[in-house]
């Protein structure tokens, strides 16, 4: 009796880890049938292009873009020229250019966007750090998830921000993400709308990605990144967003930086965005709220996201991953910052207010060099010792 009653134990025993085995199995498949669907095709390409460095990019037809699926934009008319001009934007002849490997391959036809696509969705939730609302409170304390280093102009308004960016590739970690980036924003509570973008590395990816992203509601239910989501209108044919630029900056050699700003044009209400002075599109006004005349306060900074994996402070690195007093080739940096004023004129900030969530794990320096306007150094390399 013992006997049968063990035998049939180890009987049921190996038929639970074959059990096992098969939905291990069943769902590996699964999941690699949910990525080919989410790699699917998107509607209205007409060619598609795959970057040396694993990218792929499909040259959608201007007129079938996502944005047009957007309840407020059915009937919109594509802005192909903007009233604003570029000035303050100007590349500087720098040499150490951007560009994404995609081109290597090829280019989208003349009519087309080049739209990447993405392995899984990344409606990821934001935060935006609403630094006047803050300050208010006297509370300097990062949301929950988040740490911070930034500088901030709030108690005007804005009609645009520019900056020059050093672009690395940072290490993260547990699906955690890296940022350098500018917000453009206004409202607070549930009305906050936003106008962000930079750089971002999530994840543990070796590659340093450009972004957008944008919000009317604080993240709730309305936005997200690049061209996730009906509400960025592209224009150009040679940006796209959400792929990987290159090359990237390393620690004691050559830098590498991308040139953004974001400017209203005020006979439209449309807010652009160039980089390298380049335009490659706009978020239209009537996508939003209390953003729709103007901004009232503009971050420039760095943000990670912790989700305290193994009950500590994540080691995901914030700008180089060292600190600012190591100083140039070696932290990163903003210069050149710019707000747009009323007039449409790039002014330096004055009264900026410095946010900086944990100075023992990621912090920020003012630097002055001559020629790079209002310029800083920030980040960090998270945990350690001072940073538990």
């Amino acid at each position: 009796m013992d006997d049968r009653n063990d035998k049939s134990a180890k009987c049921k025993f190996v038929l639970i880890m074959l059990f096992h085995m098969l939905i291990l199995f069943v769902e590996g498949r699964r999941v690699e049938f949910m990525k080919n669907r989410e790699l699917l095709m998107h509607e209205g390409t007409v060619k598609t292009i795959k970057g040396e460095d694993g990218d792929v990019i499909d040259c959608v037809d201007i007129n079938k873009q996502p944005a047009f699926n957007h309840p407020l934009l059915k009937s919109h008319t594509i802005q192909m020229k903007t009233h604003v001009h570029s000035s303050g934007t100007e590349s500087e002849n720098n040499h150490n250019i951007l560009f994404q490997s995609w081109h290597k391959n090829g280019e989208c036809p003349e009519g087309t966007i080049p739209i990447l696509r993405t392995p899984h969705s990344n409606r990821r939730r934001r935060s935006y750090p609403t630094v006047s609302q803050k300050r208010r409170a006297n509370d300097f304390s990062a949301p929950p998830g988040h740490e911070y280093a930034l500088v901030a102009l709030v108690g005007g308004q804005y009609y645009g921000a520019r900056a020059t960016i050093n672009v690395w590739n940072p290490a993260t970690y547990q699906g955690e993400f890296s940022f350098a980036q500018i917000w453009v924003g206004s409202g607070e509570g549930d009305e906050a709308n936003t106008m962000e973008v930079g750089w971002l590395v999530n994840n543990g990816e070796n590659k340093t990605r450009l972004f957008t992203y944008w919000t009317r509601d604080d993240y709730r239910s309305t936005g997200c990144y690049n061209l996730v989501c009906p509400g960025f209108v592209q224009t150009t044919t040679q940006i796209s967003l959400g792929a990987a630029v290159e090359p990237v900056s390393r620690y004691g050699a050559e830098q590498f930086e991308m040139i953004i700003t974001i400017t209203k044009d005020k006979s439209s209400g449309n807010w652009w965005l160039l980089m390298q002075d380049q335009f490659i599109g706009y978020w239209p006004g009537s996508i939003f709220t209390s953003l729709a005349d103007c901004s009232t306060e503009i971050n420039w900074g760095g943000e990670i996201t912790n989700s305290e994996f193994a009950g500590h402070h994540t080691s995901t690195q914030m700008g180089s991953g060292h600190f600012p007093e190591e100083s140039f080739g070696k932290a990163c940096f903003f210069r050149k910052i710019g707000y747009v004023d009323e007039s449409g004129n790039m002014r330096d900030p004055k009264d900026l207010q410095v946010y900086v969530t944990k100075p023992p794990c990621y912090d920020l320096r003012f630097a002055k060099y001559e020629g790079d306007g209002i310029s800083f150094y920030f980040g960090g390399p998270g945990y350690s010792d001072k940073c538990p």
